[in-house]
């Protein structure tokens, strides 16, 4: 049961170091986040579709 107390504490006390990011940080970080995604995505699609093509021109 000590143990467990400990631990609690260790775990309250820890919490309170940590620091959270600004509402602006955490928009930038969302928005970058969203446009790097976009632009992997029609990246991958433009492969896609190239080795699609590629593929039935073969075949």
């Amino acid at each position: 049961m000590k143990k467990m107390l400990e631990y609690i504490k260790s775990v309250r006390r820890e919490w309170f170091k940590i620091v959270w990011p600004s509402r602006d940080t955490v928009t930038r970080a969302t928005i970058m986040i969203l446009v790097f995604s976009a632009i992997a995505a029609l990246f991958f699609f433009a492969v896609d579709s190239v080795l699609g093509a590629i593929v039935n021109w073969i075949f």
